[in-house]
């Protein structure tokens, strides 16, 4: 049976209760839980740490042996290269020679061949008194000639030549056309000696198929 007053259930007939724990006894309840739930997760926060602190530390140590492979490693190798210096040296030696060869003989002709075919393009009763060489060095090109007839050079001739009788330059010229590398050739003076013979100048400009090329790489 249930009668309410003044906006209160009544209960009638109910179990009596009452609550008869101080105060005190509850809040210390209370606060022993509260330590048990702060102690459970202070202790799952110093796992996590360890765990992490583990991991780091095994991924450290992982690194670390990388490391030490890595550097023996390259011990090796350094010792391997250590024990092959000699011989790179010796290619560096070689292939120092082998340029040096080649600029050097960049700008080489066979001078002695080539006047060889000098004294073939001229007559046989014509002396070649005297020769004066020009050319370029594989560190600057020959000069060429301010003369706008003149046609690109790497080297001349000039030669000083005697005749019995009448030169016929015109002839001489058009036989040196024969020769490799030939540019062009003007005559200079043409003077007669108290013997009665004929001295003539002339220059043979020689351009760069003269060259004897006979190191792979010259120019």
């Amino acid at each position: 049976m249930k009668r309410t007053t003044d906006g209160r259930e009544l209960i009638l007939g109910g179990e009596p209760r009452a609550d008869l724990l101080p105060p005190e006894l509850k809040a210390a309840r209370q606060g022993r839980l509260l330590r048990r739930i702060m102690s459970i997760v202070a202790a799952g926060i110093v796992l996590v740490v360890i765990a992490a602190v583990a991991t780091v530390s095994l991924e450290a140590g992982r690194a670390q042996t990388r490391l030490a492979a890595a550097e023996a490693r390259t011990t090796e190798l350094l010792q391997a290269s250590a024990r092959y210096a000699e011989v790179r040296n010796v290619q560096n030696q070689i292939e120092m020679t082998s340029a040096a060869r080649q600029l050097a003989a960049a700008t080489e002709v066979d001078w002695r061949a080539y006047m060889a075919g000098v004294r073939a393009s001229l007559p046989s009763d014509v002396t070649i008194q005297a020769i004066a060489v020009g050319s370029g060095t594989p560190w600057a090109e020959y000069e060429q000639s301010i003369v706008p007839l003149y046609n690109p050079r790497v080297a001349s001739l000039t030669l000083s030549l005697t005749s019995p009788t009448l030169p016929a330059v015109p002839m001489w010229l058009t036989n040196l056309r024969t020769l490799p590398g030939y540019a062009d050739a003007h005559p200079g003076s043409v003077t007669r000696t108290e013997s009665g013979e004929y001295v003539v100048q002339m220059v043979i400009n020689i351009n760069k198929d003269a060259r004897s090329n006979r190191i792979a790489g010259g120019q």
